[in-house]
């Protein structure tokens, strides 16, 4: 108690002085039109600025959220394109768009970790067994095709990238069709190479990459990259073609892992094609 008087006989003469200050300006404020509008405007600028910055952080906090529920979204809309269905009527040109099954469905992934600087690079995902994924299912995302599922456990998985050894995936031009197996040299992260194109087929620089769908892990159409250089190769009549790849494996944050509801019905149709006889005798 005592302190508190020490301090207000010590200050006295500068609160007395504040008081005073706020008496004026209450005053001022009161019967002034002008003065009353600028303070009001002070004050409403201040508390939006205020509840800006309390929902910027309440969004912050509930973006991983909001990130779930739009790629799941996402998901649900890729698995309505056409390509992600089959067609069961195909007999008459006028049949309608909507004669389709579902053949491709998507579920929603979060990448965990990464390379991209190795001879063959993989990825972990946050989604396994629990989730229904499997061994072999094609992976991609927003931009374009990412890689193929290696390894499965009970609520991870890890896949194998494009940017690995002998990951051949089945490929084609927009424009033109021609079709080729995509490989990786391991130089470049950003760049992939078709091989197996004859040259005399017209291959124009910047044509569009999209997969092929033939060995229905990926849908046909999904991007791939774009064609930034070609050239023969030296005493064979095909293609050197380098690829710009659309997805960026340095920044890659979210995944959709592809299920082809008609896989096992493919493979087992081709597991019974009959061996090439010259392959047989040789």
């Amino acid at each position: 108690m005592r302190n508190l008087i020490a301090f207000f006989k010590r200050f006295q003469i500068f609160l007395v002085f504040v008081f005073l200050q706020v008496v004026a300006l209450s005053a001022y404020v009161q019967y002034s039109d002008f003065a009353r509008l600028q303070v009001f405007s002070s004050a409403s600028m201040i508390n939006g600025r205020i509840y800006t910055v309390r929902n910027s952080v309440t969004k912050h906090f509930n973006l991983e959220g909001t990130n779930r529920k739009l790629e799941w979204e996402n998901a649900r809309l890729r698995a309505k394109l056409k390509d992600s269905n089959y067609k069961i009527d195909r007999e008459l040109v006028q049949i309608e768009d909507t004669s389709y099954h579902q053949q491709y469905l998507y579920l929603a992934a979060t990448v965990i970790n990464n390379t991209y600087d190795k001879r063959n690079n993989y990825m972990t995902i946050d989604i396994g067994k629990n989730h229904g994924i499997k061994k072999g299912w094609g992976v991609i995302s927003s931009k374009g095709v990412v890689g193929i599922v290696h390894l499965v456990g009970e609520s991870y998985a890890v896949v194998k990238t494009i940017l690995s050894k002998n990951i051949n995936v089945d490929v084609s031009m927009r424009d033109g069709g021609a079709f080729g197996l995509l490989k990786w040299d391991a130089i470049n992260s950003k760049i992939c190479q078709v091989s197996g194109i004859s040259n005399d087929i017209t291959i124009k620089k910047f044509t569009k990459v999209v997969t092929r769908g033939g060995s229905g892990i990926f849908p046909r159409g999904i991007p791939v990259g774009v064609i930034t250089k070609r050239k023969s190769i030296e005493g064979k009549p095909l293609w050197d073609l380098q690829v710009r790849i659309a997805e960026d494996f340095r920044t890659i944050q979210h995944v959709y892992v592809i299920q082809n509801v008609m896989l096992d019905e493919l493979r087992e149709l081709e597991g019974k094609i009959p061996p090439d006889k010259e392959e047989e005798d040789l």
